[in-house]
């Protein structure tokens, strides 16, 4: 079978959706997931966007091993010189270079002539190929390019040394019969297109990202980009978890095969839900929490004859089997360690020690502790690595009643460690508590988006908090678990401020109270 090779764009083009900030222990955590799920190629970032760009790039590319890591740059030198200062330790140091080739993009954004365009992909591939072995070169908006001048392009840039093509379909406009063609015509038209890979990026705007890779593969395509969930600017990127299942389910009409561990796309999913603060519509493919339900009674009637009658999809094939009771209040440490190196945790003496803590307080207040709840845990752990002082929640009292005004009680440590208490009301329990908050953290806070959602299922359910504020003019998101939602309400909005504080690296502010 021909060989598709799976370029990951979760850090990168995923990172840019509105709201999403994740930090450098989050994105590595990420990473060494995506590494675990199987993926070819891992875009870590954009090394010239920001130092905390560059330097998530240079810790995944010296943290990743199984998977390329790769980071984009403009077609200019200095992005360039940049992501090579970040790469260069990396196994297979690879580099991602862009570059618009529509008439609409050349004319009114890079106020370049095509020439202009072509002496620029080149020069920029050249330079690129003085440090990078691997090179892509991405024709932005591709799918709006004029082909002739598209297979033009890309035969200089073949020339100069890229080792990847990618045409992708930047605004999602391309239906799959003219996304399938522009391939087709490209594997036709341009001489030297068999000795690189042809790759796939498709956008969803018009909800077509999945067809339209599909149509890629179908005409040439031997790599597709995309991201987990489908996350990324505007309404997405394909989500690489669809075209995995797709691939395998229609194997005998797609005739392709990947490297990617279909049993470990659930846990992907989830972790980089949890992570960006990302909830998965319950109707989504593949990882929806409705993928497999069955209400209609006769879909119960002919799953119950023969599951083959309605499920096309097994839980088990993407890891989402029902899992029993991992471990109880009566487990001991070397059980709950053996759990979490099972389970693909590497975390130091001490934060295992902080997780075996925090697991058997949750132990107490809940019955039944299942895996979801474990890589919750786990992962606030493994992520936790700032050393800078922040904000600590030590106690949240509410007083509510239908005939009573609300009021929260908030004790929490501030950066310079000491201990305040605040006192305010509000609206609502939830509005007392970012009231009372506002008094504790300096800086100005406007809330923009908050939702909390279960963790699994259950009356004693861990409950996650997430928040999407402005803080002192920077929009950021945070978020937290309790089982109790009002308790992680307050330790998301904490959690929100110190992300802020940490990213900026800044010394914290302690408010005059």
């Amino acid at each position: 079978m021909r060989k598709i090779d799976i370029f990951d764009t979760t850090l990168r083009d995923g990172e840019q959706s509105a709201g999403i900030n994740l930090n450098t222990a989050e994105k590595i955590e990420i990473a060494r997931q995506l590494e675990r799920f199987g993926v070819t190629i891992i875009e870590s970032g954009f090394p010239a966007a920001s130092p905390g760009d560059f330097d998530a790039v240079q810790r995944i590319a010296g943290t990743v091993k199984n998977s390329i890591v790769t980071g984009l740059a403009r077609s200019v030198e200095s992005d360039i010189a940049t992501a090579w200062e970040a790469l260069k330790g990396s196994e297979q140091p690879h580099v991602h270079i862009f570059l618009a080739t529509s008439p609409i993009h050349m004319e009114h954004k890079l106020m370049k002539t095509p020439e202009q365009v072509v002496e620029t992909a080149v020069a920029s591939v050249k330079y690129a190929k003085q440090f990078f072995p691997l090179v892509q070169w991405s024709a932005e908006d591709a799918s709006r390019s004029e082909p002739e001048f598209l297979a033009r392009i890309i035969r200089e840039v073949i020339k100069a040394g890229a080792t990847t093509i990618n045409l992708p379909d930047t605004v999602g406009y391309a239906t799959p019969q003219e996304y399938g063609a522009l391939f087709r015509y490209i594997t036709e038209n341009v001489v030297g297109i068999e000795n690189v890979k042809l790759s796939a990026h498709c956008h969803n705007d018009l909800g077509m990202a999945t067809a339209n890779t599909l149509a890629a593969i179908e005409n040439g395509a031997t790599q597709i980009e995309g991201t987990i969930n489908g996350i990324g600017e505007r309404a997405g990127n394909v989500a690489l978890e669809e075209i995995a299942v797709a691939l395998h389910i229609r194997k005998q009409v797609y005739s392709v095969e990947t490297d990617i561990h279909l049993k470990e796309i659930k846990r992907t999913s989830q972790l980089v839900s949890q992570l960006t603060g990302s909830i998965i519509q319950p109707n989504k493919a593949v990882v929806g929490k409705n993928a497999f339900a069955h209400e209609s009674g006769i879909h119960q009637d002919g799953m119950l004859k023969n599951p083959l009658t309605y499920e096309i999809i097994t839980p088990e094939l993407i890891g989402d089997a029902k899992t029993e009771l991992v471990l109880g209040k009566h487990s001991g440490r070397h059980a709950f360690k053996d759990r979490a190196l099972k389970m693909g945790f590497e975390l130091s003496e001490e934060k295992l020690k902080k997780a075996f803590v925090e697991f058997k307080k949750l132990a107490d207040r809940k019955k039944v502790i299942v895996e979801e709840d474990l890589l919750v845990l786990l992962t606030d752990q493994q992520i936790n690595d700032s050393e800078i002082p922040v904000y600590k929640l030590e106690n949240v009292q509410v007083h509510y009643g239908t005939a009573n005004i609300p009021t929260a009680t908030v004790s929490a440590y501030q950066p310079n460690g000491e201990l305040v208490t605040e006192a305010a009301t509000g609206a609502g329990s939830v509005e007392a508590i970012f009231n009372t908050l506002e008094r504790i953290v300096a800086g100005e806070v406007h809330i923009l988006d908050y939702r909390v959602t279960s963790i699994g299922k259950g009356r004693d359910a861990l409950g996650e908090a997430v928040i999407n504020m402005t803080y002192d003019g920077e929009t950021v998101t945070g978020r937290d678990v309790a089982q109790d939602v009002l308790e992680a309400t307050a330790k998301a909005y904490l959690n929100t401020v110190n992300r802020q504080l940490v990213k900026a690296g800044q010394k914290v502010k302690v408010a005059v109270v």
